[in-house]
């Protein structure tokens, strides 16, 4: 816990190609201070300084049950979380359809290596995160969404933060408040980490 006295947390907006921007938000306390990266050693890079607690990322961690690689044409193409995504009416990209299998694959990849350093990395999915908690998603209100979280407590947001940032620091955001008791893992362990509203259980 090298930073402040809460610990640390690094969100993950990864991208599917180490070609385009990933964002990445480290949150200490409240005051959250985004970036981006290309590179998986920049992404690792990070981690390794900020020795988070845990590292929410936004990409697919985990294959539904019985397939043994993303790749495959045939086998389940939906996973218990994401299942339970259909049945709140969240919208979302099946880890199997075109472009998700490449991010699927860089993300599955990263979780392996952050498990060899002892980092726990976890699913996450801000857009889930931003409807629980009436936040606009980022391709509808950057403004907004940055707006947004603030009010929600994070400090030190740029007014210039790309939308990879601002994913990435809501990812942030849903770890905090996982490791204060306010969220769930939808689907189980290997499912999605989403918030949880107190005195309502909502969920999404």
């Amino acid at each position: 816990m090298p930073y402040g006295t809460l610990p640390v947390v690094v969100g993950i907006d990864l991208a599917g190609s180490p070609r385009r921007p990933t964002g990445l938000c480290l949150l200490d306390g409240t005051r959250a201070v985004t970036s981006v990266a290309f590179g998986d050693e920049e992404i690792l890079a990070l981690v390794k300084l900020a020795r988070p607690a845990i590292v929410p990322i936004d990409a697919p961690l985990s294959l539904p049950s019985g397939r043994r690689s993303i790749h495959a044409r045939t086998g389940e193409h939906l996973r218990e979380c994401d299942r339970e995504l259909l049945r709140r009416k969240i919208r979302f990209f099946p880890i199997t359809l075109g472009p998700m299998r490449m991010l699927t694959a860089r993300g599955l990849a990263l979780k392996r290596r952050l498990v060899k350093m002892d980092y726990r990395p976890v699913e996450c999915y801000p857009g889930a995160a931003q409807d629980v908690w009436g936040l606009p998603r980022q391709h509808r209100d950057l403004f907004g969404l940055l707006a947004g979280l603030r009010r929600l407590g994070l400090r030190g947001l740029k007014k210039t933060a790309t939308s990879d940032e601002l994913d990435a620091a809501t990812a942030a955001l849903v770890g905090r408040w996982f490791l204060d008791g306010r969220g769930t893992m939808l689907g189980g362990e290997e499912g999605i980490l989403v918030p949880v509203i107190a005195g309502c259980g909502r969920v999404v």
